[in-house]
C-alpha cells in the first residue's frame, strides 16, 4: 500500500484596495465563506469610520448572505455594493494587486510550511502598505496624479 498525503491545509486572501489612497485590507483566513466576507466589509466600516465606502465586486455567491446584508444594513447607507459584470476580472482593481502577489511571494516558490508562506503573504502587504503609491501603480489607478 502507498500511502498518500492528507489534503492540503488552504488559506485565501480575502481583501479591498482603495482605489484613491492604495491602502489594502486584506484578510487571510482558512475559509472564503459568507462569514469570512463579512468580516472583510466589516474590517472596511471599521478602518473607514465616516464616509461612504464603495465596494466592487463579482457575482459570487459567497456575496449574497444575511451575514454580508447584516454588515451591510448597519453600516448605514455608508456601504455600497457595486457588482460587476460575470466574468470581468480586469474590472476589480485588487485582482491586479494579487496578480502582483502571486508574481512576487508564490511563483515558482515552495515554502516548507503554510506558516512561512502566510508569513511571506503578511510582508509583501506590509510592504505595500507602507508605499501605497506602488500599489495604485500595480491596480492602475490615477488617483496619487489627482490628489
Amino acid at each position: 500500500m502507498i500511502s498518500t498525503p492528507a489534503q492540503p491545509t488552504k488559506h485565501y486572501g480575502i481583501g479591498a484596495v482603495d482605489y484613491h489612497t492604495g491602502e489594502t485590507v486584506v484578510l487571510l483566513k482558512r475559509h472564503k465563506r459568507r462569514k469570512e466576507i463579512a468580516e472583510l466589509l466589516q474590517a472596511l466600516v471599521d478602518k473607514n469610520p465616516t464616509g461612504t465606502i464603495y465596494v466592487a465586486w463579482d457575482n459570487a455567491g459567497t456575496h449574497e448572505d444575511d451575514e454580508v446584508e447584516m454588515v451591510v444594513r448597519a453600516a448605514a447607507g455608508r456601504l455600497v455594493l457595486l457588482y460587476l459584470p460575470t466574468y470581468s476580472p480586469w474590472l476589480n482593481p485588487i485582482e491586479m494587486l494579487w496578480r502582483q502577489f502571486r508574481r512576487e511571494v508564490t511563483h515558482n516558490e515552495l515554502f516548507q510550511t503554510v506558516k512561512c508562506l502566510l508569513t511571506a503573504a503578511r510582508e509583501f502587504f506590509d510592504r505595500y502598505n507602507e508605499e501605497p503609491c506602488r500599489i495604485l501603480s500595480v491596480i492602475g489607478s490615477h488617483a496619487q496624479n489627482v490628489i
